[in-house]
């Protein structure tokens, strides 16, 4: 199935991306301090803004930071490839922004008493680490699991766009994008279980 944000939509970013990639690795930055980097601004936003209820500073904020996901990733390829220690990093990086992410959310939603949105928040913040345990599980046991329609960048694009709404004054926006987010997560863990499954069969084997 087709990823929500559009293998078309990720070419275009890239070329912007590229050349920004390229300066950077001239300039000598590694692609470990951008991963860094981006992580701690996603927790500047996510703590400092969002789960104080500065939801439109804190849904700009995290979102361009969670952007150098891609950047560090295009640097890493142009400098001849991922380190194991580049790519271990990256994943515990985004599990920290990710958590903080839903944490400020789920928090701040506490703090308005909107208890319904709480347990979406929370939900997402269980599922997407579903998502991400079940494709390196599978991975550590010489398998893919790379599919599915809600990955991380669609994941925090959903969230940011809520966040963003509500902080415009579209009240349930937030709450929405939590709840279309929670089921759009455990459909992707479902997703990814079954094409483990498919390919831990024998052959001939369904």
């Amino acid at each position: 199935m087709a990823k929500i944000f559009q293998v078309t939509a990720r070419a275009g970013m890239t070329r912007v991306v590229e050349p920004v990639a390229r300066g950077l690795l001239r300039a000598g930055v590694s692609p470990n301090a951008v991963t860094v980097t981006g992580t701690v601004g996603v927790l500047v936003g996510a703590l400092g803004f969002g789960a104080r209820g500065h939801l439109v500073a804190g849904a700009l904020i995290v979102t361009i930071f969670a952007l150098t996901d891609l950047l560090d990733g295009t640097m890493a390829r142009m400098s001849g490839g991922s380190t194991r220690f580049g790519a271990f990093l990256d994943s515990s990086m985004d599990r920290i922004a990710d958590s903080a992410v839903f944490g400020a959310v789920a928090y701040w939603l506490a703090t308005e008493r909107d208890h319904s949105a709480v347990a979406a928040a929370l939900l997402c913040l269980a599922a997407g680490g579903l998502v991400s345990y079940v494709k390196a599980r599978a991975e550590g046991l010489g398998m893919t699991s790379n599919v599915g329609i809600a990955e991380r960048t669609e994941r925090l694009l959903i969230v940011g766009v809520g966040g963003l709404l509500t902080g415009l004054g579209v009240d349930p926006a937030l709450e929405i994008a939590l709840w279309l987010l929670a089921a759009v997560s455990i459909f992707t863990v479902g997703q990814r279980m079954a094409h483990v499954y498919r390919q831990a069969q024998p052959a001939g084997r369904e």
